[in-house]
Parts: C-alpha cells; structure tokens; sequence
C-alpha cells in the first residue's frame, strides 16, 4: 500500500533506501508479468538467440563482473547447441535443393486395389496387327475408406437327442461389457479415439452418425466407464483395472523413476464450476544408460495436490526419484529409502525466463554453462551406467565446479531480491540432488522424460476441457497409462487395447502380467507395432 505523506522518513538516506526497496519491487514485479505473459502467449521452445556480449551488462543487472569470470575456461559468447543447430539448418537448405524427389513407397501390409487400363482392342490401332506386352508402368495412390461398422452375430444352435430329448447348446461367449453390444473393436476405437487421438466423446458421436449410427454421447461415456474404473467399488465388468495395477506394480519395481503432475479441472455437479484436480506420472524408462527393460508410464489422479498424493503412490518404492522441487516430495526422501535427483532443465528454465525477457547476459552465460552438460549427455546417452559415470566424472565434474564457483561469485554481485539472485538460489539450494548425476551413471541430466509423458494430457485437456468426475480423472489416468506404455513399446495402441479386451475377462488374474504391452506385442501383426 502507498505511504501517507506524514508516513515518509525524514532523512535523505532512509528516502533512498525506500526509494530503492520500491524500484526493486516494481522490476521484480514487472519481470514476473512479462514471464506470465511469455507463458501464456509466447513460444514454448527454450532457443536462444545470439547471446549479449559479456562487456555490455546493464547497471541493473550486475553491479560487478565477478572476478572468476575473466578465468573461465570456457568464454564463448555464445552457446554451442545454438551454434550447431544453426550450421544443421544451413546444411540442410544446402541439401534440400539439391535433393530429387522421389516416388513414395506405402507400406506392404496395405490391401491393394489394382485397377486395370488396358486398351480395349488388342490390335494394332495403325496395321492391325497384333500386339505384344513390352512392359507397364505402374503408379499407386493412397485412398480411404471412413472407419466401416459390422455386425457380429452370435448362433448357437440347440441340439436335441432322438433318444433322451437332452438339449446340448454351448455357452453364451463372454463380451467387454455384460449384456452390452460394443465389441472389443468399437471399444478400442472409443477409447483411442479420446485418449490417445484427444478427440473427445461428442467429435465421436457426430463422426459416428455420419456412418448411420447413432452413439449417444452418454451412451461412449457410460462404456469407458465399465471398461475401466478404479476404487473399492470395482464391478466385474471393470475389466482393465486389474491390468493398471499390475503396471503400477511393475513400474514401482525400478530403481529409478522420473515423475511430475500436471493440473486437470474437474467438474462439480450442482455448482456450475469446475475445482482443480491433479495427474501425477511415474515414468519408468532406463533406456538412455543402456538398459533394455521396456519402459512405461503409470498415471495417477487426486482431487488436489497435497503432497500425500505421492507418498501413498510411492510407499513402496525404493530407488531413485528424479523430480522439480515440489514440497510434497520431501517427506518421502526423508524416509532414506528414496533417493533425490533433481532436474536440471527446471534450473535452466530460471535463467531461459530472464533471458527471454530483457534478454540478460549473465543468463545467458549460465544457460551456456549448462548447455555444456548436456552437449557431455549427448555424448554418452545410450552408454551402459559404469560408463556414463566414468565420463561424466572426467568431464562435467569441472564443468560443475566452475559453474558453482561462478553462480557464487555472481550471486555476491547482484541484489538480492533480483529474479537473477532468485534464480541462482534455485540452483544453489539443490546443488547437491543436482550434482547427484556425476556420480550414479543411472540418473539423467533432467526430468524432461516425465515431462514428455506429460504432453499426452495437456493435449487431451485442451480438447475435452474437464474431467466429469473424479472417477473421470481416474479412468482417463488408467486408459492414459496403457496407452501410453503401448506407444513407449512401439505397439499399435488400438491393436493393443482390442486384444486386451478380447482376451482379459477369461485370462487368469494370477497370470495379468502377461497382457502387458511388450507381452502383446509379438501376437499383434508386426506392420501395427512398427507404425506405432
């Protein structure tokens, strides 16, 4: 609030020290505008342009050089990912006009349709004579046919004795839903459709009736929903919950996760409004330190973001968790059965913002300090843990070391309640969960595997705008997660998830592990898992 005229200080030194207190305020403030601004409507991509020359610092941003600046190893003004990405796009236009274009070849597995365009007469138009194959010329065009709906009729005759009169009839085949007439295809279309396709339940009903069926809306709903639904009040037509479980399970089994959450309105009945709900991800994929165990994803929902949402998810897990800095996780690291490592795109993302807004050089210079641990992951990903560990000892550790020692020096140069100053203690305050990648070759560079899991639901959100219920949030975090397993494993998910349906209400519970994806995956026909 403004002060009253009676409320100023006196003495000249106490109005400067307001005075000043009140300019930081106001660049503190309008530097977080301009990041909202830029996260609302600006690009999502974290490119840099060509940095600042080191000697033009403005006033307002360092009061002084640091001294250990001079001594960098490494004083390119400007960042070496930027500089290779350039001279790839210059080659690449190179390239591109000197490229000829050529036919494209569609995949074999694709029925063919061959239409012939012969002549009608096979004499000679001139002589009449007859006439000889030489060859043909053959080109091909890709059509399509609108998804086609059929009928799958059921008979089972009754047969009697001319004895004994017993009737024989076999039994009734089981379907997805009891007494319902989806089959497992229409199903695996629905469900695809809005969770992995995001076209949501109304876009169906509407592409549906073109084809002369009639979908009520809350008829796809009410179909989700008794394919998958979570909690104690589970039916026995619930038939893809026991299979999330045992994802969850297989997931918890890592030694090292990656997770995040992301927000998700939730609609309330009666009031009109939606209230916050949560997805958390858990992300099990250890293939960039040379692993070959299939990766997956696992989705949870919570009503809200307390931290005892993942407590509970994690209560199990013992290994590694690689997140931001969200509290909640704290209590969990505190058990010491869970090991820290933090994400060194979210420090990044600090200095990328003031970067982006008034286009700081000394943000710049620590996001091409940064820029050099990942030009050293580049390098090694796919490396087995030993390996990783041993280079990243060699090379990152001084890397490291003259980015702590820079961060220090600047952070004595800046004022302390600057975003600069704020962002540098970001980095600082979790140095050690930062640095824990030097040391365990498993650990990544980042948290950007979690939040690439992430993209799927942000998409779906925007296209769907809410969930209905929490049993909406949970059955859109079941369907997300075998979807999104399918994909990591390269299978086809429609294909997937029919042969889920098909084949889970008479497969043994004691046995579900075997309907998992990379399970699947060799009984589905090679060309679907390929284009997955």
């Amino acid at each position: 609030m403004p002060l009253a005229y009676d409320q100023l200080p006196n003495d000249a030194e106490s109005l400067k020290r307001l005075v000043l207190g009140k300019q930081e305020l106001i660049a503190r403030l309008t530097d977080e505008i301009a990041r909202l601004k830029r996260w609302r409507f600006g690009r999502s991509s974290e490119v840099m342009d060509a940095a600042m020359p080191q000697q033009d610092l403005p006033l307002g941003d360092v009061l002084e050089v640091p001294p250990t600046a001079a001594n960098d190893s490494h004083p390119a003004p400007q960042s070496e990912a930027i500089l290779r990405q350039d001279s790839a796009r210059e080659s690449s236009k190179d390239t591109s006009t000197k490229l000829r274009r050529t036919a494209r070849v569609f995949p074999a597995h694709l029925p063919r349709e061959i239409v012939m365009h012969a002549p009608a007469a096979c004499d000679c138009p001139e002589c009449g004579g007859s006439m000889r194959k030489l060859g043909e010329d053959v080109s091909e065009m890709l059509n399509y046919l609108p998804g086609t709906f059929t009928v799958i009729r059921h008979v089972r005759p009754k047969l009697s004795c001319v004895r004994c009169s017993k009737v024989i009839q076999l039994p009734a085949p089981s379907r997805p839903i009891e007494r319902g007439m989806p089959a497992a295809g229409l199903l695996a279309q629905v469900i695809v459709s809005k969770y992995a396709d995001h076209c949501p339940l109304y876009r169906q009903q509407a592409i549906y009736r073109r084809s002369g069926i009639d979908l009520d809306r809350a008829t796809l709903a009410a179909w989700v929903g008794q394919v998958s639904r979570s909690g104690p009040a589970r039916r026995p037509a619930d038939r893809l919950d026991p299979l999330v479980v045992a994802l969850g399970r297989y997931v918890r089994s890592a030694e090292k996760l990656h997770t995040d959450d992301t927000p998700v309105p939730v609609l309330e009945p009666g009031r009109g409004k939606t209230r916050t709900g949560r997805w958390w991800t858990y992300v099990r994929d250890d293939r960039p330190a040379g692993s070959a165990a299939p990766p997956a994803v696992w989705y949870r929902f919570s009503p809200d973001r307390r931290g005892e949402h993942p407590q509970a998810h994690l209560k199990d897990f013992r290994g590694i968790l690689q997140a931001d800095g969200y509290a909640g996780y704290g209590p969990i690291y505190a058990t010491g059965r869970v090991l820290e490592a933090a994400c060194w795109a979210h420090a990044r993302r600090h200095y990328y913002d003031l970067y982006a807004i008034n286009k700081s050089p000394t943000a710049a210079e620590a996001i091409r300090r940064i820029g050099l641990l990942y030009a050293v992951e580049r390098d090694i990903r796919g490396q087995l843990p030993e390996i990783r560990r041993q280079i990243r000892q060699q090379r990152s550790a001084t890397i490291l070391e003259e980015l702590h020692a820079w961060l220090s020096a600047t952070l004595q140069a800046v004022s302390a309640k600057s975003p600069l100053a704020g962002a540098i203690k970001y980095t600082l305050v979790r140095w050690t969960a930062l640095t824990r990648f030097v040391d365990d070759g498993r650990i990544e560079l980042d948290n950007n595997t979690a939040e690439r899991s992430i993209r799927a639901l942000v998409i779906g959100r925007r296209n769907y705008l809410f969930a209905g219920s929490d049993d909406g949030g949970e059955r859109a975090a079941n369907l997300y997660s075998l979807i999104g397993t399918a994909l990591l494993n390269t299978v086809e998910p429609y294909a997937y998830l029919r042969h889920v349906i098909e084949h889970i209400a008479d497969h043994p519970n004691r046995r579900i592990d075997e309907l998992l994806p990379w399970h699947v995956a060799p009984l589905l026909a090679p060309a679907l898992c390929q284009a997955a």
